[in-house]
């Protein structure tokens, strides 16, 4: 493969992709996972053997990890507090210290090192590539991957044994807020602390599932499902105010929207990559049903007619936004490769069952105080021209603060 960036494109490629995969909740494009390599041939006459066997065992061991971990990733996972996924993510963090020991050496002995990792979205089946940083990024992004996928099987409705059914647990939505925030640290840190040691001309050559585009993309939905989250339990809360609900549901807008606008072209004839594109558009058109609606409901208590029409316009358009997204959801979990929906809970489950209620209600209510009015003057058809403006709020989440960690020495 000489020195430089090497890309395998494998013409039968989507044939050994997943045909399905089990319940979806959060989206992650399976697992990029390292090739075998021997640190031996390149490094043996210029490092300690000692040291070489120590970076052949610790990277032997995220191989065979993660190598496992990809080819069950998504799969149905009803047993919580599996250890696989724990086990790969400090396989990981004990090998990355030592990884950055490497990078210190001379890129004359780097240089030396061909690293390679399988893709999930890009054309190519592989990437390989002598940089070191590389491989530092390839860490990254899988530990973050890893924590998206920890976040998938907590929010997996299971049974408590107390007679009330399968259901997501309070505990586990919170719990998710934090792997999401850690996510989303491991990916703002390659991004701004990473990325830059790359030359421009190698970062040409990553794969798509590096680019900074996708990093950020994926960082955002990290913040996005976050705040999902928090109104969901926001939701459940019964002290919680109708602008508490609004304003997290108006920054779940916001988050989606820059996912969309960072997300880089992705290959439409790729399951992942399609696939990709149609989650982003689910969450984002779901985000928009919620903000509506809370901001709806506030709208209506207004005391002048115009607070009332803007409120029923609003909830109209949350209840379009809302069929709009159960669109979305079917053609997502229909994609290669197929996956199942879960059970709505929280924000979904919400949503789906007030919207077209509290819109009925509504305009019921509206015709009653106004008869005068007839209800094309507040239609859908104006929906597309005059929706009220939205608050814009600032984000309240943020990535968890994350550092590279002390480079072992060599």
């Amino acid at each position: 493969m000489g020195c430089g960036p090497s890309k395998w494109s494998d013409p039968v490629r989507s044939q050994r992709r997943p045909a399905s995969v089990g319940e979806v909740v959060v989206f992650l494009p399976g697992l990029r996972a390292p090739r075998d390599m021997d640190f031996s041939q390149p490094l043996g006459d210029q490092l300690d053997r000692s040291v070489v066997e120590r970076l052949s065992s610790l990277r032997a061991s995220v191989v065979a990890l993660a190598t496992q971990e990809s080819v069950t990733a998504l799969k149905p996972r009803r047993k919580h507090g599996e250890s696989s996924t724990a086990n790969l993510l400090q396989a990981l963090e004990e090998y990355l210290p030592v990884l950055l020991g490497l990078v210190k050496e001379s890129s004359e002995l780097t240089n030396k090192v061909q690293f390679a990792w399988t893709n999930q979205e890009d054309v190519a089946q592989e990437t390989s590539m002598t940089d070191p940083w590389y491989e530092v990024l390839s860490v990254l992004h899988l530990m973050a991957m890893v924590c998206f996928l920890q976040a998938n099987t907590l929010l997996l409705p299971r049974s408590y044994g107390d007679g009330q059914g399968p259901r997501v647990s309070e505990e586990s939505r919170q719990a998710t807020v934090d792997l999401f925030l850690k996510a989303a640290g491991y990916l703002d840190c390659a991004i701004h602390h990473v990325l830059p040691q790359i030359s421009p001309e190698k970062r040409r050559e990553l794969p798509v599932d590096l680019a900074e585009g996708n990093l950020k993309a994926l960082s955002l939905q990290g913040l996005g499902q976050g705040v999902e989250m928090q109104l969901g339990l926001a939701i459940d809360n019964p002290k919680a105010t109708l602008a508490v609900k609004r304003r997290l549901a108006c920054e779940m807008i916001k988050c989606w929207r820059q996912v969309k606008d960072s997300i880089p072209e992705l290959p439409s004839s790729d399951g992942w990559g399609r696939k990709h594109a149609l989650f982003v558009k689910w969450k984002y058109v779901e985000s928009k049903a919620a903000a509506y609606y809370f901001h709806g409901l506030i709208l209506d208590e207004g005391e002048t007619e115009k607070s009332h029409e803007s409120s029923i316009v609003a909830l109209k358009a949350s209840e379009e936004f809302l069929n709009e997204s159960k669109r979305a959801s079917e053609a997502f979990h229909a994609a290669p490769p197929v996956s199942r929906s879960s059970a709505p809970f929280g924000t979904a489950k919400y949503i789906l069952d007030m919207i077209p209620k509290d819109t009925l209600i509504k305009v019921q209510s509206y015709q009653e105080l106004y008869p005068q009015e007839r209800t094309s003057n507040v239609g859908t058809s104006k929906i597309i021209t005059t929706l009220p403006p939205l608050p814009d709020f600032a984000l309240a989440l943020s990535p968890e603060d994350y550092e590279l960690p002390q480079s072992d020495p060599l």
